[in-house]
Protein backbone atom coordinates (compact mmCIF):
# COMPACT_ATOMS: atom_id res chain seq x y z
CA UNK A 1 0.00 0.00 0.00
CA UNK A 2 0.88 3.45 -0.68
CA UNK A 3 1.02 4.26 3.09
CA UNK A 4 2.82 1.65 3.97
CA UNK A 5 5.55 2.72 1.77
CA UNK A 6 5.28 6.29 2.97
CA UNK A 7 5.34 4.70 6.43
CA UNK A 8 8.93 3.26 6.03
CA UNK A 9 11.00 6.55 4.27
CA UNK A 10 9.41 8.31 7.12
CA UNK A 11 10.57 5.67 9.43
CA UNK A 12 14.22 5.77 7.85
CA UNK A 13 14.31 9.81 7.50
CA UNK A 14 13.15 9.72 11.97
CA UNK A 15 16.17 6.78 12.45
CA UNK A 16 18.96 9.08 10.52
CA UNK A 17 17.71 12.11 12.90
CA UNK A 18 17.87 9.95 16.15
CA UNK A 19 21.22 8.94 14.77
CA UNK A 20 22.31 12.18 14.52
CA UNK A 21 21.15 13.10 17.92
CA UNK A 22 22.63 10.15 19.72
CA UNK A 23 25.77 10.83 18.26
CA UNK A 24 25.86 15.05 19.40
CA UNK A 25 24.92 13.47 23.08
CA UNK A 26 27.58 10.92 23.00
CA UNK A 27 30.30 13.43 22.40
CA UNK A 28 28.77 16.08 25.11
CA UNK A 29 28.61 13.11 27.71
CA UNK A 30 32.08 12.07 27.18
CA UNK A 31 33.83 15.19 27.24
CA UNK A 32 31.93 15.82 30.63
CA UNK A 33 32.31 12.55 31.95
CA UNK A 34 36.33 12.81 32.17
CA UNK A 35 35.45 16.92 34.31
CA UNK A 36 32.96 15.16 36.79
CA UNK A 37 35.29 11.91 37.54
CA UNK A 38 38.19 14.45 37.93
CA UNK A 39 36.12 16.65 40.60
CA UNK A 40 34.55 13.83 42.06
CA UNK A 41 37.98 12.84 43.35
CA UNK A 42 39.22 16.01 44.58
CA UNK A 43 36.49 16.69 46.71
CA UNK A 44 35.82 13.14 47.61
CA UNK A 45 32.15 13.07 46.57
CA UNK A 46 30.86 9.48 46.22
CA UNK A 47 27.90 11.27 44.44
CA UNK A 48 29.88 12.51 41.93
CA UNK A 49 31.81 10.09 41.21
CA UNK A 50 28.48 7.73 41.03
CA UNK A 51 27.19 10.24 38.68
CA UNK A 52 30.15 10.23 36.63
CA UNK A 53 30.30 6.18 36.01
CA UNK A 54 26.81 6.61 35.24
CA UNK A 55 27.65 8.97 32.61
CA UNK A 56 30.07 6.52 31.39
CA UNK A 57 27.57 4.15 31.05
CA UNK A 58 25.76 6.71 29.27
CA UNK A 59 28.28 6.54 26.61
CA UNK A 60 28.38 2.87 25.66
CA UNK A 61 24.57 2.73 26.08
CA UNK A 62 24.33 5.90 23.09
CA UNK A 63 27.52 4.31 21.19
CA UNK A 64 25.58 0.52 21.40
CA UNK A 65 22.32 2.45 20.66
CA UNK A 66 23.54 4.30 17.45
CA UNK A 67 24.90 0.79 16.53
CA UNK A 68 21.40 -0.58 16.84
CA UNK A 69 20.09 2.14 14.03
CA UNK A 70 22.67 1.25 11.76
CA UNK A 71 22.46 -2.65 11.85
CA UNK A 72 18.36 -1.79 11.51
CA UNK A 73 19.09 -0.40 7.92
CA UNK A 74 20.39 -3.23 6.82
CA UNK A 75 17.91 -4.60 4.23
CA UNK A 76 16.54 -8.10 5.03
CA UNK A 77 18.37 -11.53 3.59
CA UNK A 78 17.35 -15.00 3.07
CA UNK A 79 18.61 -15.20 6.88
CA UNK A 80 17.24 -12.10 8.52
CA UNK A 81 14.07 -12.46 7.02
CA UNK A 82 12.12 -9.42 9.64
CA UNK A 83 15.55 -7.70 9.03
CA UNK A 84 17.94 -6.54 12.10
CA UNK A 85 15.30 -4.30 13.47
CA UNK A 86 15.26 -6.37 16.72
CA UNK A 87 19.08 -5.07 17.63
CA UNK A 88 17.80 -2.31 19.00
CA UNK A 89 15.25 -4.52 21.44
CA UNK A 90 18.51 -6.51 22.57
CA UNK A 91 20.79 -3.04 23.13
CA UNK A 92 17.77 -1.85 25.19
CA UNK A 93 17.87 -4.88 27.22
CA UNK A 94 21.97 -4.81 27.52
CA UNK A 95 21.28 -0.92 28.58
CA UNK A 96 19.14 -1.86 30.82
CA UNK A 97 21.18 -4.88 32.83
CA UNK A 98 24.05 -2.46 33.12
CA UNK A 99 22.12 -0.18 35.10
CA UNK A 100 20.65 -2.44 37.20
CA UNK A 101 24.31 -4.08 37.82
CA UNK A 102 25.76 -0.12 38.43
CA UNK A 103 22.43 0.03 40.87
CA UNK A 104 23.67 -2.64 42.57
CA UNK A 105 27.24 -1.07 42.52
CA UNK A 106 26.05 2.06 44.03
CA UNK A 107 24.46 0.32 46.93
CA UNK A 108 27.12 -1.23 48.00
CA UNK A 109 29.24 1.66 48.30
CA UNK A 110 26.99 3.94 49.45
CA UNK A 111 26.33 1.40 52.42
CA UNK A 112 30.22 1.72 53.47
CA UNK A 113 29.85 5.46 53.30
CA UNK A 114 27.25 5.47 55.26
CA UNK A 115 28.59 3.56 57.82
CA UNK A 116 31.64 5.98 57.70
CA UNK A 117 31.13 8.81 56.00
CA UNK A 118 34.40 10.53 54.36
CA UNK A 119 34.74 14.05 54.81
CA UNK A 120 32.66 16.12 51.80
CA UNK A 121 34.22 19.18 49.13
CA UNK A 122 30.46 20.65 49.74
CA UNK A 123 31.27 23.40 47.48
CA UNK A 124 32.92 21.52 44.55
CA UNK A 125 29.82 19.08 45.11
CA UNK A 126 27.59 21.65 44.08
CA UNK A 127 29.43 23.36 41.61
CA UNK A 128 30.00 20.58 39.63
CA UNK A 129 26.70 18.79 40.00
CA UNK A 130 25.09 22.15 38.81
CA UNK A 131 26.91 22.07 35.33
CA UNK A 132 26.14 18.10 35.17
CA UNK A 133 22.56 18.69 35.27
CA UNK A 134 23.01 21.27 32.94
CA UNK A 135 24.70 18.89 30.88
CA UNK A 136 22.71 16.18 31.15
CA UNK A 137 19.13 17.87 31.18
CA UNK A 138 20.45 19.17 27.31
CA UNK A 139 21.44 15.67 25.85
CA UNK A 140 18.15 13.62 27.65
CA UNK A 141 15.93 16.58 25.85
CA UNK A 142 18.11 16.01 22.32
CA UNK A 143 17.26 12.23 22.62
CA UNK A 144 13.80 12.48 24.00
CA UNK A 145 12.17 13.07 20.96
CA UNK A 146 13.02 9.94 18.87
CA UNK A 147 12.02 8.30 22.32
CA UNK A 148 8.29 7.74 22.33
CA UNK A 149 8.02 5.25 20.21
CA UNK A 150 11.51 3.56 20.17
CA UNK A 151 13.05 1.48 22.82
CA UNK A 152 16.16 1.53 21.95
CA UNK A 153 16.25 5.20 22.21
CA UNK A 154 13.97 5.22 25.49
CA UNK A 155 16.33 2.79 27.18
CA UNK A 156 19.39 6.03 26.11
CA UNK A 157 17.11 8.20 27.00
CA UNK A 158 16.16 7.17 30.63
CA UNK A 159 20.26 6.71 30.90
CA UNK A 160 20.25 10.30 30.25
CA UNK A 161 17.45 11.95 32.06
CA UNK A 162 18.25 9.45 35.04
CA UNK A 163 21.29 11.27 35.39
CA UNK A 164 19.65 14.91 35.13
CA UNK A 165 17.86 13.96 38.11
CA UNK A 166 20.71 12.07 40.35
CA UNK A 167 22.59 15.38 39.74
CA UNK A 168 19.68 17.68 40.49
CA UNK A 169 19.97 15.67 43.99
CA UNK A 170 23.70 16.13 44.54
CA UNK A 171 23.19 19.62 44.02
CA UNK A 172 20.65 19.18 47.18
CA UNK A 173 23.31 17.27 49.24
CA UNK A 174 26.39 19.38 48.41
CA UNK A 175 23.64 22.40 49.62
CA UNK A 176 23.01 20.52 52.39
CA UNK A 177 26.54 19.57 53.54
CA UNK A 178 27.38 23.15 53.16
CA UNK A 179 24.28 24.05 55.86
CA UNK A 180 24.71 21.41 58.39
CA UNK A 181 27.99 19.49 57.52
CA UNK A 182 25.74 16.18 57.35
CA UNK A 183 28.80 14.09 55.63
CA UNK A 184 25.90 11.55 54.88
CA UNK A 185 24.01 13.16 52.60
CA UNK A 186 26.45 12.52 49.98
CA UNK A 187 26.06 8.80 50.25
CA UNK A 188 22.16 8.66 50.89
CA UNK A 189 21.95 10.70 47.94
CA UNK A 190 23.36 7.65 45.99
CA UNK A 191 21.03 5.61 47.62
CA UNK A 192 18.33 7.66 45.93
CA UNK A 193 20.19 8.00 42.40
CA UNK A 194 20.48 3.58 42.44
CA UNK A 195 17.21 3.55 43.79
CA UNK A 196 16.00 5.64 40.43
CA UNK A 197 18.36 3.89 38.05
CA UNK A 198 17.14 0.48 38.83
CA UNK A 199 13.38 1.48 38.75
CA UNK A 200 13.88 2.84 35.22
CA UNK A 201 16.35 -0.14 34.49
CA UNK A 202 13.25 -2.77 35.39
CA UNK A 203 10.82 -0.66 33.46
CA UNK A 204 12.97 -1.25 30.29
CA UNK A 205 12.99 -4.83 30.87
CA UNK A 206 10.43 -5.39 30.96
CA UNK A 207 9.30 -4.18 28.05
CA UNK A 208 11.69 -5.99 25.91
CA UNK A 209 10.74 -8.95 27.61
CA UNK A 210 7.26 -8.49 26.10
CA UNK A 211 8.63 -8.15 22.54
CA UNK A 212 11.00 -10.66 22.67
CA UNK A 213 8.54 -13.50 24.34
CA UNK A 214 6.62 -12.18 21.50
CA UNK A 215 3.61 -10.74 23.97
CA UNK A 216 0.93 -8.88 22.21
CA UNK A 217 1.36 -4.68 22.38
CA UNK A 218 0.26 -3.47 25.59
CA UNK A 219 -2.01 -0.67 24.31
CA UNK A 220 -3.86 -3.06 21.81
CA UNK A 221 -7.27 -4.93 23.04
CA UNK A 222 -7.33 -8.28 20.57
CA UNK A 223 -11.05 -8.19 21.51
CA UNK A 224 -11.22 -5.17 19.62
CA UNK A 225 -9.46 -6.12 16.91
CA UNK A 226 -11.54 -8.77 16.36
CA UNK A 227 -14.48 -7.33 16.93
CA UNK A 228 -13.63 -4.66 14.00
CA UNK A 229 -12.28 -7.66 11.91
CA UNK A 230 -15.79 -8.81 11.82
CA UNK A 231 -17.26 -5.56 10.72
CA UNK A 232 -15.24 -5.88 8.04
CA UNK A 233 -17.90 -6.88 4.82
CA UNK A 234 -17.43 -10.45 3.68
CA UNK A 235 -15.57 -11.66 6.95
CA UNK A 236 -17.33 -14.11 8.70
CA UNK A 237 -15.56 -15.29 11.44
CA UNK A 238 -11.70 -14.53 12.58
CA UNK A 239 -9.63 -17.67 14.64
CA UNK A 240 -5.81 -18.40 14.82
CA UNK A 241 -4.96 -14.88 16.18
CA UNK A 242 -1.21 -13.39 16.34
CA UNK A 243 -0.56 -9.89 17.12
CA UNK A 244 3.28 -8.78 18.01
CA UNK A 245 5.99 -6.36 17.90
CA UNK A 246 9.19 -6.55 16.10
CA UNK A 247 9.79 -3.13 17.75
CA UNK A 248 8.09 -1.10 20.12
CA UNK A 249 6.91 1.07 16.61
CA UNK A 250 6.63 -2.23 13.93
CA UNK A 251 3.96 -4.69 15.02
CA UNK A 252 2.78 -7.36 13.25
CA UNK A 253 -0.68 -9.87 13.03
CA UNK A 254 -1.37 -12.99 11.27
CA UNK A 255 -4.95 -14.41 11.37
CA UNK A 256 -7.01 -16.90 9.61
CA UNK A 257 -10.02 -14.68 7.92
CA UNK A 258 -13.31 -17.06 7.52
CA UNK A 259 -15.49 -16.09 4.16
CA UNK A 260 -18.24 -17.54 2.13
CA UNK A 261 -16.53 -20.14 -0.52
CA UNK A 262 -15.65 -17.08 -3.07
CA UNK A 263 -12.77 -17.27 -5.52
CA UNK A 264 -9.24 -15.31 -4.45
CA UNK A 265 -9.59 -12.48 -6.63
CA UNK A 266 -12.80 -11.92 -4.73
CA UNK A 267 -10.68 -11.70 -1.34
CA UNK A 268 -8.58 -8.64 -3.00
CA UNK A 269 -11.23 -6.25 -1.28
CA UNK A 270 -11.69 -8.04 2.00
CA UNK A 271 -7.51 -7.57 2.41
CA UNK A 272 -7.61 -4.02 1.64
CA UNK A 273 -10.07 -3.17 3.80
CA UNK A 274 -8.03 -5.43 6.73
CA UNK A 275 -5.07 -4.08 5.71
CA UNK A 276 -6.30 -0.07 6.24
CA UNK A 277 -8.18 -0.88 9.43
CA UNK A 278 -5.02 -2.42 10.90
CA UNK A 279 -2.87 0.15 9.64
CA UNK A 280 -4.71 3.22 10.55
CA UNK A 281 -6.41 2.19 13.98
CA UNK A 282 -3.84 -0.15 15.39
CA UNK A 283 -0.73 0.96 13.99
CA UNK A 284 -0.27 -2.51 12.48
CA UNK A 285 1.59 -2.30 9.29
CA UNK A 286 2.71 -6.01 8.38
CA UNK A 287 -0.65 -8.67 8.35
CA UNK A 288 -0.36 -12.09 7.25
CA UNK A 289 -3.90 -13.23 6.60
CA UNK A 290 -5.11 -16.62 5.42
CA UNK A 291 -8.46 -16.24 3.75
CA UNK A 292 -10.95 -19.63 3.81
CA UNK A 293 -13.93 -20.80 3.47
CA UNK A 294 -16.02 -21.48 7.11
CA UNK A 295 -15.93 -24.87 8.44
CA UNK A 296 -12.61 -25.70 6.55
CA UNK A 297 -10.35 -25.04 9.72
CA UNK A 298 -10.49 -25.26 13.52
CA UNK A 299 -12.40 -22.28 15.19
CA UNK A 300 -9.69 -21.91 17.74
CA UNK A 301 -9.28 -17.79 18.42
CA UNK A 302 -5.82 -18.53 19.57
CA UNK A 303 -3.68 -21.14 17.86
CA UNK A 304 -2.15 -23.96 19.90
CA UNK A 305 1.80 -24.14 18.75
CA UNK A 306 2.33 -26.88 20.34
CA UNK A 307 -0.73 -29.27 19.32
CA UNK A 308 0.20 -27.85 15.76
CA UNK A 309 3.76 -28.56 16.11
CA UNK A 310 2.80 -32.12 17.19
CA UNK A 311 0.56 -32.40 14.35
CA UNK A 312 3.14 -31.32 11.72
CA UNK A 313 5.70 -34.11 12.74
CA UNK A 314 3.84 -37.00 13.05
Amino acid sequence: MVEHSHAHSHLGDVSQQNAARLVVSLVITLVFVGVEAIAGLWSNSLALLTDAAHNFTDVIALALSWHAIALAARPANARRTFGYHRAGILIALVNSTTLALIACGIFYEAYHRLIAPPQVDAGILTVVAAIAFVVNLGTALLVRRGSEHDLNMRSAFVHLAGDAASTFAAILAGIGIALTGWQWLDPLVSVLIGALILWNAWSIMRETMVILLEGAPRDVDLADIVRDLKRVNGVNDVHDLHVWSITQSMRSLSAHIATDDIPISASAPIKQEIGELLFHKYRIAHATLQFECVGCESDLLYCDLETANHHAHR
